[in-house]
């Protein structure tokens, strides 16, 4: 999170902004030196990134106070309590807490991750950035409400932070307006955020905008006041209007008054063209608060700064596309480079600790250990080994397992059949009948785990049966003998018996 003056001057090189703002030797460690360009702060203007102050402002200017009211109004999300609290209160407190909040957009559970771990006390989902990343397709009404509830489960559900949720138009009429709402509130999000534009619906700032009747769209917010009534929740309903684009300034500001006598929580009017539009928007039902979409890239909201934002009279702020189109841009960088026979550059990727820290690998293992199970107590129940020390699915612990059936193998006292003893199977038959063919042929025994790794894999002679169950219990009461007898005949690779044990392997006999 990060705290600045009151404008960002002209794009720089990063070389640039460390000379310029006086900020220190220190600073430039902050900064990922293969982004090709960042923002210059005024000279004398602090800024503030994880609890740390850079650039203390030498005076009290006019600049630099209104710098120290962004500092202390952004950092005041961290004072938001957590404690027992529902995401959705814990929304509506920091809705009420003083100061402007950023919400940038995640489009799934990865990039959720990354927003909570870089410090931001609540987020966004967007469904330009879903529709993207799941279907490849443009934001154009094709992504569906199961689609968009399904991620929104799985995208929730990796954070703790309060996100909200991207609903579109609601999916239909105010009857499917309160299914969406229902089931946006079981995924686990803590706000929702529903627009009047029509079926299908039109991506913001682009062409073919339209939206639904006034009555229409005052009825999509009521129903959705009405569903989280009736399942006693308390996500915040985030109402957006698209008629700014659609019809006229005017019609917008009309909406957003009806929006908030029909219980809307947060008033959002999306593509406002000047300064002027924010300002007159955000006097509109003072007691609501508004919200701000920052469109990187050039839409048609002019982009401001936090500190002009909550001037203005903003709450929140979105950053929808900031996410997404950094990950294009460095994976078409990444694809560029290993087209070209290179690997991308150090400097541009975490390593491979650093990205199994964030996707919680150190804590999977931590927690693994709380369950482990003694190398004895396995045997026991399994009849082979595994090792407790290997990390989860790894091949070194397979790789053991097999050695030490091998082992097994090597010390099992089994019953050698010689052609006597198999004569005296055949009743003196000194022509030889099956079980003389059958002694020829060999068992395979193959055992699959549940994660479908094979633990075992090996063949046997028929000859060598006697105490292939001291190495596999789950064959215990199988009748080898009666198989192979039926079967000494029938062409190799046939499958005898195909069953799971009771820890759920698979195991697999096949004649060969």
């Amino acid at each position: 999170m990060f705290s600045a003056g009151t404008s960002f001057l002209a794009s720089c090189n990063c070389s640039e902004l460390i000379s310029n703002s006086k900020v220190g030797p220190s600073f430039s460690s902050l900064f990922d030196h293969s982004l090709r360009r960042c923002y210059r702060f005024p000279t004398g203007i602090g800024i503030r990134i994880s609890g740390r102050l850079y650039g203390e402002p030498s005076g009290r200017s006019k600049a630099a106070k209104e710098c120290h009211v962004a500092r202390s109004s952004i950092q005041a999300i961290s004072s938001v309590s957590k404690s027992g609290d529902s995401k959705a209160t814990r929304l509506r407190n920091l809705l009420e807490s003083p100061g402007i909040h950023l919400g940038p957009a995640c489009f799934n559970a990865l990039s959720a991750k990354l927003v909570e771990r870089a410090g931001f006390d609540f987020g966004f989902t967007t469904g330009f950035g879903i529709s993207a990343a799941q279907l490849g397709l443009p934001d154009t009404g094709l992504i569906t409400y199961g689609e968009m509830v399904a991620m929104g489960q799985e995208i929730a559900r990796a954070v703790s932070i309060p996100l909200i949720g991207d609903a579109d138009n609601g999916y239909g009429n105010a009857m499917n307006v309160k299914r969406t709402v229902k089931g946006y509130i079981h995924s686990g999000y803590a706000g929702i955020l529903l627009e009047d534009q029509v079926s299908p619906k039109a991506c913001g700032h682009t062409r073919g905008v339209k939206v639904v009747s006034r009555e229409e769209a005052v009825m999509r917010i009521q129903a959705a006041v009405d569903a989280r009534t009736e399942c006693g929740a308390d996500i915040v309903v985030v109402a957006r209007s698209d008629s700014r684009q659609a019809i006229s300034f005017e019609e917008s500001l009309w909406r957003s008054r009806a929006f908030a006598d029909a219980g809307a929580d947060v008033l959002f009017i999306d593509a406002l063209a000047s300064k002027e539009e924010m300002r007159s928007f955000c006097e509109v039902s003072p007691s609501v608060p508004k919200m701000a979409n920052m469109l990187e890239g050039g839409g048609k909201t002019p982009i401001l700064t936090p500190v002009e934002l909550q001037d203005i009279g903003f709450k929140i702020v979105a950053y929808p596309l900031s996410l997404l189109a950094v990950s294009i841009g460095a994976m078409q960088g990444a694809l560029a480079a290993i087209r070209s026979g290179c690997l991308p550059s150090p400097g541009s990727m975490p390593s491979f600790e650093e990205m199994k820290d964030i996707l919680g690998f150190n804590v999977y293992y931590e927690e693994e250990e709380r369950y482990a199970l003694s190398t004895s107590h396995l045997s026991s129940q399994r009849g082979y080994s595994t090792s407790d020390n290997c990390d989860y699915g790894s091949s070194h612990n397979f790789q053991d397992d097999t050695e030490m059936i091998s082992q097994r193998l090597q010390d099992e006292v089994v019953e050698v059949l010689t052609p006597e003893v198999s004569h005296s199977y055949n009743n003196g038959d000194s022509t030889g009948g099956s079980f003389s063919r059958m002694w020829s042929r060999k068992l395979r025994v193959k055992i699959s785990g549940r994660d479908g790794f094979d633990k075992l894999d090996i063949r046997i002679p028929a000859a060598f049966l006697e105490g292939i169950t001291n190495i596999v219990p789950a064959l215990v009461g199988v009748n080898l003998k009666e198989l192979l007898d039926n079967t000494c005949f029938d062409d190799g690779g046939k499958q005898l018996l195909d069953f799971k044990d009771t820890m759920g392997d698979r195991i697999q006999v096949f004649l060969e």
